[in-house]
């Protein structure tokens, strides 16, 4: 057992709260501003000061600077900061999943409820939350090809990565099936390279003429990896749509993209692995993951932060600390406290 501390937070979208920080020097800047210029108006400033003795400008940046930095970390509070020890090694048996999943603008396209993209990010979420020991990595595709999660047992970050699947991913459209295998491959590790625990999963509508796609599927089996396709769509098609605007050809005619079943069935057969037929009640990885099961695994090395320490009770302890410090400094010197100079007044020239 090895131990390391991290920090992270475990709702990190509250923390673009914090531009209210700044905000509220700046809003109280502009305020005293306004008021400055107004007093100007009533007479002379220095004669206008000694008719005010109790009058403070320090006292007032005081005041809203313990008030804006309690915001900061009552907004770090909300965002839950947490610390992590007891990173925990362990040997477990599984396999080393890859999938590899197109972009392109075609898996906008409806004929799968939502649309083809949503209901393949939805599907791939339900996966990794169900996975214990497999290894996981992500490739994303279009005409390129980006590698977003290198293989990991971190399933709360395939989970993250997972919501960046969208086409505008990558700029280059089209859809380079073959590419994107050959990078998969590359992204097994060396401990399976002797194992049959290698899988890619393809997920695509195939709408490509990719010779390619064969011989790194035969070159595959060749290295003992499996590839399982996933067709989504129809063999039909359906009018792309993007953003409710239909999109047509460069002869005006709507655009329409279909399943290329065939395409995935040879890969399939290519690589000795399995093809399905996404569809609304089964995408299908269930399908194939009862395939793999048949599947040799090997051993392989888990990560784990055993221990997450909540620490956001010291940050809300700050702020509410600043607040009752703020509340107790007055905005004006109070006659009481003549002889006490903690703050002092602002000096005029006369």
């Amino acid at each position: 057992m090895s131990e390391i501390g991290i920090f992270e937070f475990a709702n990190p979208e509250w923390l673009w709260l914090l531009v209210v920080v700044p905000v509220i020097v700046v809003g109280y800047w502009l305020t005293r501003l306004w008021a400055e210029r107004k007093l100007r108006r009533f007479g002379n400033r220095a004669t206008l000061f000694e008719l005010m003795p109790e009058r403070s400008r320090a006292r007032g940046w005081i005041k809203v600077s313990l008030f804006a930095l309690a915001v900061g970390f009552a907004v770090v509070a909300l965002a839950r900061p947490q610390t992590g020890v007891k990173l925990r090694s362990v040997e477990t048996v599984g396999r080393e999943i890859v999938l590899v999943v197109d972009v392109s603008n075609s898996m906008l396209a409806e004929d799968t409820e939502p649309s083809r993209m949503a209901r393949t990010r939805h599907a791939i979420q339900q996966l990794t939350r169900h996975m214990t020991n497999d290894h996981v990595g992500i490739v994303a595709f279009a005409d390129d090809v980006e590698v977003l999660l290198p293989i990991t047992s971190d399933y709360k970050m395939a989970e993250s990565k997972l919501k960046s699947l969208s086409p505008a991913l990558i700029a280059n459209q089209g859809t380079d099936v073959g590419e994107a295998l050959e990078t998969a491959l590359l992204s097994f590790s060396n401990n399976t390279r002797t194992s049959h625990s290698r899988v890619i999963i393809l997920i695509t509508d195939g709408e490509a003429h990719d010779n390619k796609a064969l011989s790194v599927a035969e070159r595959a089996k060749e290295e003992g990896v499996v590839i399982c396709c996933i067709g989504i769509g129809t063999p039909e098609g359906t009018a792309l749509k993007i953003d409710g605007k239909m999109i047509e050809d460069e002869d005006g005619k709507m655009v329409v993209t279909k399943l290329n079943e065939q395409l995935l069935n040879d890969i399939a057969s290519a690589a000795g692995g399995v093809y399905i037929r996404s569809t609304n009640s089964s995408f299908g990885l269930e399908e194939i993951v009862a395939e793999l099961d048949k599947l040799g695994t090997t051993e392989l090395s888990l990560r784990n932060f055993e221990e997450y320490d909540e620490e956001y009770m010291w940050f809300l302890g700050a702020a509410l600390l600043l607040l009752v410090v703020e509340s107790l400094v007055l905005g004006r010197r109070n006659p009481l406290l003549k002889g006490v100079t903690l703050f002092e007044r602002e000096k005029v020239n006369k």
